[in-house]
């Protein structure tokens, strides 16, 4: 989760943006912002507290902006980045603690995750929508005879996109209508992962080898090979694609001596690289480690 440095300078610059509605200059003052809050130098915050006391303010802040500029590819990228990761890191695995202790309370949290996934979602399609009319209806067709074509400068965004339709399923697993989407999640997350195997260092092969685990007759071999490929292109920096070939692979083959195994070589990742990242999958491996007797 990333923070940016000019946070009060950007808004103040939205507090005068807002105040000048019908004006010519308001578009073009929107856009101006939206290119900063997307490229100003920005800081990592290690602290997981912190990071989520913090990071809901600039979602909110690049919301607000990329609702006055909802072709800005660079802002949604952001913003769906944004949303999806706080709605894995800090609300759909607070439910998943949850769940032994109170379910109900955990069925309300993974519905709060969901709508937070959709909102990435709709800000990443409306972008893809608003750059490449008749995306959506591209990407529903593309399934039969119609050919999709993704800019190499929405990569970025699909792979949002992507991410937070997944993420959405994921958390709607009684809801017939979203799970049948997930043919179309997998096909657009291809489409990105085609263009650039290695996008976000390994992040986007790492989705793809948790849809094809996920996927009705999926491969689990080709799923572990998407997730090694993964652990390759981020030089063996970043945890997440460890715990997801745990929660993915090992898991469904029932070997938990793999599981723990891999588990343990993303906390060692976590402990020799700290980032946010690295910090969140870091617990999650230590949770999942705790419930390895109720796992296997």
């Amino acid at each position: 989760m990333r923070f940016c440095k000019n946070t009060i300078f950007l808004t103040t610059i939205v507090m005068f943006m807002c105040t000048l509605s019908g004006c010519a200059f308001r578009p073009f003052v929107a856009n101006q912002v939206a290119d900063a809050l997307a490229s100003t130098g920005q800081i990592e915050e290690e602290d997981v507290v912190l990071a989520r006391e913090a990071s809901a303010f600039y979602l909110k802040l690049s919301e607000s902006v990329l609702r006055e500029t909802p072709a800005n590819l660079k802002l949604a990228e952001v913003v769906a980045a944004g949303f999806t990761q706080y709605a894995y890191a800090f609300v759909s695995f607070e439910a998943d603690q949850l769940q032994t202790q109170d379910a109900k309370a955990a069925h309300r949290m993974r519905q709060r995750a969901g709508r937070l996934y959709h909102r990435a979602f709709v800000h990443a399609m409306t972008a893809l929508e608003k750059t490449s009319p008749g995306f959506r209806a591209a990407l529903n067709r593309s399934q039969s005879d119609s050919v999709l074509i993704l800019k190499p400068e929405q990569i970025g965004v699909a792979h949002w996109a992507a991410a937070a339709w997944g993420g959405l399923i994921s958390v709607s697993k009684d809801d017939p209508d979203k799970v049948a989407d997930l043919p179309l999640a997998m096909e657009l997350a291809k489409l990105a992962w085609e263009l650039k195997p290695d996008h976000a260092v390994g992040g986007l092969t790492s989705l793809m080898g948790t849809f094809e685990a996920a996927k009705p007759g999926g491969s689990l071999t080709h799923a572990e090979k998407f997730f090694d490929l993964a652990i390759v292109q981020s030089k063996g920096q970043i945890a997440g694609p460890w715990v997801a070939k745990a929660e993915s692979v090992a898991l469904a083959r029932s070997d938990q001596e793999s599981f723990e195994k891999w588990l343990r070589q993303a906390i060692k990742v976590s402990e020799e690289h700290r980032s946010l990242e690295n910090e969140i999958m870091r617990a999650r491996a230590l949770w999942l480690l705790e419930k390895v007797d109720e796992l296997f």
